[in-house]
């Protein structure tokens, strides 16, 4: 009694000044809002062929205009890179209201979400082409196995829905690019994929993912159109979840690492195009490198219990995705008992024996220039470098480089190294770029397309 009496005290307390009583909603049904739908402008239909491009390319290579040099000169940093003092002061004057000096695309101008360069078209149109095999991939996997088949591995229904709820994604960003770039945009392929069960898929899917958000941190901030490079922002952030959730269902630690990788858009095109079987006679081509293909041939297999204890256990090079093939029952992870070895899908696994450690050697071979590859197999794969010598270890804010051994033919290791971005963070982990060079040049992650003319092959490494 004592307490309604205080509640009732409270009650006439609010009224008295004046105030909203706070209520528990309840839903109510004599109220009804029109609904407002935004309908695609982008055609999206279920790709209807999968498999390896069989015909005749009718042309090859990739888009290109006048070169005017065969690389971009390094150049020392501007002459106001070290004026501004940042001292934690005010120096200059505010253009209005508790708002600071400075920036770009600040000083009122309508935003114009267009692209305004040939760097800038062609960069969206690599992100298109990503967008665009997500979005069939993520259907045809679905499609492609039953509902059994993924109950077996662990997905429920509820898992597979957000498998699909990430594929109405990529309808939304597919139709994001695409009108940025307009009537020309490219458009949906046919693709190839080199998974034969779910538990290969779902690595696929976070390798495929992995390229595609670190192909677009790469660029992002090298677009002359800013305000592009605003709504790209805000659509690969969702599938830097998307990369993360598939970690998950892959039983694998869901973010290893303090900081993602960028890459440059010649890497993300090596290692998005052979997935592309064909296209329209008329698709858009890209200025893009494909470099040729790395194969890591004793790649960290995450389906195993030891998974470092692997040896030619991919589909094939570049993504270099696990193959579960020779895994016996006893080696795998999925359904194993006990902390440390169980991969079953899962909010969050911790591996008694990690996937990969410094000091391990990583056994190397890769193909010779010269390949077709891609969509209509219509690109060639190309390279500048001269005979290899270090292994690129690109990860995080690092470009670490260790020395090639036993370079033969096109075969040779290396050795993982010992090296940390801050201390407490190991800069080898996650599921990360491997590069083959003929030279140990110094890049950081704004100026790494620097290190293009010296690439030789390019693979994912599952470093953890």
């Amino acid at each position: 009694m004592a307490s309604n009496t205080r509640t009732l005290a409270v009650v006439a307390g609010l009224l008295s000044l004046g105030r909203a009583i706070p209520f528990v909603s309840e839903p109510a049904t004599t109220v009804s809002v029109s609904a407002t739908t935004t309908v695609s402008d982008v055609p999206v239909t279920n790709v209807t062929s999968h498999g390896p491009f069989t015909g005749t390319p009718t042309t090859t290579g990739a888009l290109s205009t006048d070169v005017i040099a065969a690389s971009v000169d390094a150049l020392p940093p501007g002459p106001n890179a070290y004026k501004y003092p940042s001292d934690g002061k005010l120096h200059g004057k505010q253009p209005a209201p508790y708002t600071p000096s400075g920036g770009l695309g600040t000083n009122g101008s309508a935003p114009v979400y267009r692209v305004q360069s040939d760097f800038d078209y062609q960069s969206i149109a690599v992100a298109l082409y990503q967008e665009w095999i997500e979005l069939d991939l993520f259907h045809w996997g679905l499609a492609q196995f039953s509902a059994e088949d993924f109950e077996a591995y662990g997905l429920t229904a509820e898992d597979r829905h957000l498998i699909e709820f990430m594929a109405d994604q990529e309808v939304g960003h597919a139709t994001l690019l695409s009108n940025i770039l307009g009537p020309s945009a490219p458009v949906q392929c046919t693709y190839n994929y080199p998974v034969s069960n779910v538990r290969e898929f779902i690595d696929f899917n976070q390798k495929l993912t992995r390229f595609g958000e670190s192909g677009v941190y790469g660029f992002m901030n090298h677009l002359d159109a800013r305000e592009v490079g605003q709504l790209l922002l805000q659509s690969i952030s969702t599938e830097a979840r998307q990369q993360m959730i598939f970690r998950q269902f892959s039983g694998l630690f869901p973010m290893p690492v303090w900081f993602e990788t960028g890459i440059p858009q010649s890497w993300a095109w090596t290692l998005l195009a052979p997935y592309i079987s064909s296209c329209p006679g008329n698709q858009t081509r890209l200025i893009w490198q494909n470099f040729p293909a790395l194969y890591i041939l004793n790649q960290p297999n995450p389906a195993r219990i030891n998974g470092s204890n692997a040896w030619n256990e991919t589909t094939g090079g570049w993504a270099n995705t696990l193959n579960t093939t020779d895994i016996k029952p006893e080696e795998g992870c999925r359904n194993a008992t006990g902390v440390g070895i169980n991969c079953d899908p899962c909010i969050t696994r911790n591996r008694s024996e990690p996937l990969s450690y410094p000091g391990r050697q990583v056994f190397l071979e890769w193909d010779s220039p010269g390949q077709p590859v891609g969509p209509n197999n219509s690109y060639v794969t190309s390279t500048s470098a001269k005979k290899p010598q270090f292994a690129a270890w690109v990860t995080q804010l690092n470009v670490t480089y260790s020395p090639l051994m036993n370079v033969t033919n096109n075969t040779a290791y290396t050795v993982q190294p010992d090296v940390s971005v801050f201390e407490g963070d190991p800069a080898i982990n996650g599921t990360m770029f491997l590069a083959i060079t003929d030279k140990d040049l110094y890049v950081t992650p704004f100026n790494l397309s620097m290190l293009n003319p010296h690439v030789y092959a390019l693979a994912l490494y599952q470093a953890g």
